[in-house]
């Protein structure tokens, strides 16, 4: 029996705040000081699958967040089947590419570890999961309405909205090296290693590209916003851009705050929260300038009236 849009709609949420979650519990492991708590990969030990008591605590963090993935990969699979046994075959690219980053994500964490945490796998391991979250984001978006319509914004508006997501790729991969330059390694027998030794940047240097790049996407979303209102564009797109401002906004007051507080493990959390936020927002953003199927494109000579509401 086919499955209703509702519970389609459910489960994509579900996938959605599954990939968020993932990478906040990430982020515990490696702030903690547990990302080598399990210090080998397929297995946690070379002759157990689980944590054992001699790992005490760094073990049980880091075999929990392992065991996180399966759940995270058993809502997938809902997903995908559900999407399949539904009659909305425009999702299931969506559904089978946020399944298929799973194990990609699964062997990438297990190099990470097998590399004893080397900075740029463990950066690459965060940016996938930041893919799959925007993935996640539309689909679940997506699932909500009856299909994709036609733009509501003429193409300057729609090349901007594609120039803030640009951008916010760049703050979130400058973000890795910052983070990947920082005092912490995610292996408390790494932590002696002088900052920025371990990616090879001047920490300063690679926090002040990731500051500019804050400023001139900020920057891009208020001329957006500005645009948006002056042209009385169509309220999703304009409640997206607003949105995303004030995400925006309020991570790079928390990033500013860690920054001159030297990084304290409870804020660098909340930070890693935000990047999540920041990119279900923009994917919220892309999503928007496209209507419902049910909406009419945006011809050359006026906006439709179902789209200026």
């Amino acid at each position: 029996m086919p499955v209703s849009p509702t519970v389609v709609s459910r489960l994509a949420l579900a996938n959605a705040v599954a990939n968020g979650a993932i990478v906040v519990t990430g982020g515990a492991v490696r702030l903690t000081g547990s990302g080598l708590g399990c210090p080998t990969w397929p297995r946690c030990t070379s002759e157990s699958f689980v944590a054992t008591p001699e790992l005490a605590g760094h073990g049980a963090i880091e075999f929990g967040n392992r065991l996180l993935t399966f759940v995270l990969a058993a809502v997938a699979v809902a997903t995908v089947v559900a999407v399949w046994r539904s009659s909305r075959r425009d999702l299931r690219p969506l559904a089978v590419l946020t399944f298929l980053g799973i194990p990609a994500q699964a062997l990438l964490g297990g190099v990470t570890v097998l590399t004893g945490l080397n900075p740029w796998t463990v950066a690459a391991h965060f940016l996938v999961s930041i893919v799959l979250i925007a993935l996640a984001t539309v689909l679940w978006l997506r699932s909500r309405e009856p299909g994709v319509g036609g733009p509501l914004l003429r193409r300057p508006l729609a090349l901007l909205v594609v120039g803030i997501a640009a951008v916010t790729g760049a703050v979130l991969v400058l973000g890795t090296l910052v983070t990947g330059s920082g005092p912490h390694s995610g292996d408390v027998d790494a932590n002696d290693v002088p900052t920025g030794d371990r990616m090879g940047f001047d920490v300063e240097l690679v926090s002040q590209l990731h500051a500019d790049a804050v400023f001139l996407l900020v920057g891009l979303t208020v001329a957006l916003l500005v645009a948006l209102h002056a042209v009385d564009a169509p309220g999703r797109v304009t409640r997206a851009a607003r949105d995303l401002l004030v995400v925006q906004l309020a991570q790079g007051v928390v990033g500013y705050v860690q920054y001159v507080t030297d990084l304290p493990i409870a804020l660098v959390l909340l930070h890693m929260l935000g990047a999540v936020l920041v990119t279900a927002y923009t994917a919220r953003l892309v999503w928007s300038v496209r209507g419902p199927a049910s909406e009419q494109p945006l011809d050359a000579s006026r906006v439709p009236a179902s789209a200026a509401r």
